[in-house]
């Protein structure tokens, strides 16, 4: 054992800073990448944004020259102002009292929450303090859906007041728009909307008390055996309940929605797909002509000067590189999709063949977790709609002529089995299994199980209709 220094070369890949982020604006989606590259241009002065050409000072001179030599322009001293002025119409009475108002200037205005809509409800009705505090901590604790998750024990035990009072407190905020909100449970909110309903809706309301289990599982006979009354007016009662609101708290749904906005499109030109990407609103990057003449001339820049301003322009050409890097990546990888995915393209959702990142990789000579990087939260605008790119990678089922089926191909299909069906037979899983083997397609009962529940798809028994 001793210690020796010899000499050895390695080759390793270190990981510097524009390498992380030339690796980062891969995965950056089209809005994401125009907010970081402005973001760049107000950090770093050298870099510029690309406008459309403008006239130079120079230019601009001589085109007033121009037009003056023309006749086509006048100066200040050849204008009459005073009848300029008296042939201009007057503004009118209802100007100056909208500007007295203050009605042109910009409003601020704030959408109601749902909260906000059953706090007014609250505060117009005659409580006394104790029914208003309850009824302002049940508000403030309902979930999206406008169900009281907390039980009246424990609203009674944090505010010191009796559970009577809680109940009862309860019981006025469900009558509150929409009807509903503020119930236990399901049970608690479809009596409540029953209740305010007009006509006799008794049997309906003891549908609702004495057989929820039934209800749920649509055993209508069972339900008729119950109550004691013919099967006929169960399914009219029935068919009251089924327009009846479960989850009064969606109308209220504070969510916006999130449109998309497509990173790359595809068009079909002359019998071929052609891919663009989508550069709209994004800066055109440059760098700014005032710091290279300061870098090429000599005006007695300091040399800490000198050194700031050559490394702001070596990180504004490292973006501007990996920028263009990412525009031909993408547009590289979207052309290796559209080869896998010639059938979707020209067929739709029904030809789309299994598809695994090493395909794609190995194609446009990658590694496999750029390719997931480039695919990572872009959508793509094709001829049958946006799709994310994740989309076009999934798994494959053997089909009976020894091809592969992509299994979002078998959950299309399932989908269209479902719609074209009886919906007073609807098909069990087994059945579905029976007619995709019909199709060339063999899955087993528990595979469509899974695929019928990730389309949000109900079962047979959930499905049927009797009315």
């Amino acid at each position: 054992m001793e210690l020796k220094q010899q000499l050895k070369i390695s080759q390793q890949l270190v990981m510097t800073p524009q390498l992380q982020q030339a690796i980062k604006l891969l995965q950056l989606s089209h809005l994401e990448l125009s907010d970081l590259l402005a973001q760049e241009i107000n950090e770093n002065p050298v870099l510029d944004e690309t406008v459309e050409h403008e006239p130079s000072q120079g230019e601009f001179q001589t085109e007033i020259a121009d037009k003056t030599e023309t006749g086509e322009t006048r100066s200040d001293q050849d204008i009459d102002w005073q009848e300029y002025i008296s042939q201009t119409i007057e503004p009118s009475r209802s100007f100056f009292e909208a500007e007295d108002r203050d009605e042109l200037s910009p409003v601020i205005t704030k959408k109601p929450s749902f909260v906000d809509h059953l706090l007014w409800q609250l505060h117009l009705h005659n409580l006394n303090d104790d029914e208003t505090r309850i009824g302002e901590y049940i508000i403030g604790n309902l979930d999206h859906d406008g169900y009281l998750r907390l039980s009246l024990e424990e609203i009674a035990a944090d505010l010191g007041v009796p559970p009577k009072l809680v109940a009862e407190t309860q019981q006025k905020v469900m009558k509150f728009d929409p009807v509903g909100v503020g119930a236990s449970n399901l049970q608690q909110c479809l009596l409540a909307q029953l209740k305010v309903l007009p006509g006799d809706t008794s049997l309906a309301c003891r549908i609702v008390t004495d057989c929820m289990k039934e209800l749920e599982r649509k055993r209508y006979h069972d339900i008729a055996r119950i109550v004691k009354v013919p099967l006929r007016d169960v399914l009219a009662a029935c068919e009251i309940i089924s327009n009846l609101e479960p989850k009064p708290g969606r109308t209220f749904n504070d969510t916006e929605t999130q449109y998309i906005t497509p990173d790359i499109y595809v068009y079909k030109i002359n019998g071929d797909y052609v891919v663009m990407l989508n550069e709209d609103g994004q800066p055109k990057l440059r760098i700014n002509n005032f710091y290279k003449q300061v870098l090429a001339g000599d005006a007695g820049q300091t040399d800490k000067a000198r050194d700031y301003i050559q490394e702001k322009l070596r990180s504004a050409v490292w973006l501007i590189k990996s920028v263009y890097h990412r525009r031909t990546t993408i547009i590289n990888v979207m052309k290796s999709i559209i080869k896998f995915q010639r059938d979707f393209f020209d067929y739709g959702v029904g030809h789309l063949r299994p598809l695994v990142l090493r395909d794609v990789a190995e194609d446009v000579g990658m590694h496999e977790s750029n390719i997931s990087r480039i695919t990572t939260n872009k959508y793509v605008l094709t001829p049958h709609g946006i799709f994310e790119l994740k989309y076009f990678f999934n798994s494959g089922i053997a089909s009976d002529d020894g091809d592969a089926i992509a299994s979002e191909s078998v959950k299309n299909k399932i989908r269209e089995i479902i719609a074209a069906e009886n919906p007073y037979k609807p098909l069990s899983d087994q059945e579905i299994v029976k007619i995709l083997k019909g199709s060339g397609i063999n899955i087993a009962r528990r595979t469509v199980t899974k695929y019928r529940e990730m389309l949000g798809i109900l079962s047979s028994s959930k499905r049927k209709k009797h009315i």
